[in-house]
């Protein structure tokens, strides 16, 4: 059974960082793109960053840009999404699914695709 697992959450003061990780298991890691989603209180859940096997990547909007980014550690099963100079409006349950494609588009990494989704870890910005 595939299995994705979120840690590196908590509380943290606006301009910080924080890194995330998601550890996949059950599944073929090589053949599926990686996304990092999150979901505000009372907003609908929205993608930030996508990754494949092969490195290619794609973000979902300018809120992040610039801010954070994202990895892949094929060897460990791990995408790590780095998220630097934390806002009060970064503050969401950050998910990450998978989807069984080799290439990271915008398609093959939207919220309705993705197979397989992890149980989220709460990102709170505030000072």
């Amino acid at each position: 059974q595939p299995q994705l697992v979120e840690s590196g959450g908590g509380l943290v003061q606006p301009g910080g960082s924080l890194r995330l990780s998601c550890v996949a298991s059950g599944l073929s890691f090589d053949y599926h793109v990686i996304g990092w989603f999150r979901q505000a209180p009372g907003k609908e859940r929205e993608g930030v960053w996508c990754i494949s096997s092969s490195g290619d990547s794609t973000n979902f909007g300018d809120s992040v840009k610039g801010r954070f980014t994202i990895s892949r550690d094929n060897a460990k099963n791990t995408v790590y999404l780095q998220m630097n100079n934390l806002k009060p409006e970064d503050t969401a349950v950050y998910y990450c699914a998978a989807n069984s494609a080799l290439i990271a588009t915008r398609r093959n990494c939207e919220v309705d695709v993705m197979e397989y989704w992890g149980k989220g870890t709460l990102v709170t910005v505030s000072s």
